[in-house]
């Protein structure tokens, strides 16, 4: 590439500034021993690593001169099938967003951003009332459903290989 580095062409700068903000966080996660704060660096970390791949896909628009400002997969797939174009890197990530890493760091996003709904039980028992008790069963929310830091690391790890693999196979048309 004459002239521009590739970070600066095609953005790839906010790419892995993410990806170094998710390291930070998962570090921060691992030494504190307070349960409130290791879930804080640990949802962090998260928003960093779902962020890498939203700022991945707007690389990957830029790559292929794409206008738009914050695209999805299926908008770039469909922007290029209307050049009559594939992208390898599109059906990739595709298939991991299915099935794979890429499904996990977006599920786990999902749980940071929406709280679970409490179990909610109806006595069905008959009563002197016409209508049943109802019974709702307050659960404190538990942060099991959050992954360690570790298992954010290896996600982390696995998408770096992945982008670097992704960029090397990324030639100019």
């Amino acid at each position: 590439m004459a002239g521009k580095t590739r970070v600066a062409k095609y953005q790839a700068d906010r790419t892995n500034q993410k990806l170094y903000f998710c390291r930070l966080s998962c570090q921060a996660a691992g030494s504190t021993d307070d349960k409130q704060l290791y879930q804080a660096h640990c949802e962090t970390a998260i928003f960093h690593l779902y962020g890498s791949f939203l700022a991945f896909t707007q690389e990957l628009g830029y790559f292929y001169s794409l206008n738009m400002s914050a695209p999805t997969l299926s908008d770039i797939e469909q922007a290029l099938s209307e050049r009559t174009q594939v992208s390898p890197e599109i059906q990739r990530l595709q298939q991991l967003q299915q099935q794979g890493f890429l499904a996990n760091i977006e599920r786990a996003y999902q749980r940071c951003l929406y709280a679970v709904p409490p179990d909610t039980i109806v006595d069905q028992t008959p009563s002197n009332t016409a209508s049943p008790d109802l019974i709702v069963n307050v659960v404190t929310l538990s942060n099991q459903w959050l992954p360690d830091e570790t298992t954010i690391r290896e996600w982390r790890q696995q998408f770096l290989e992945l982008i670097e693999q992704l960029r090397a196979g990324m030639v100019e048309f």
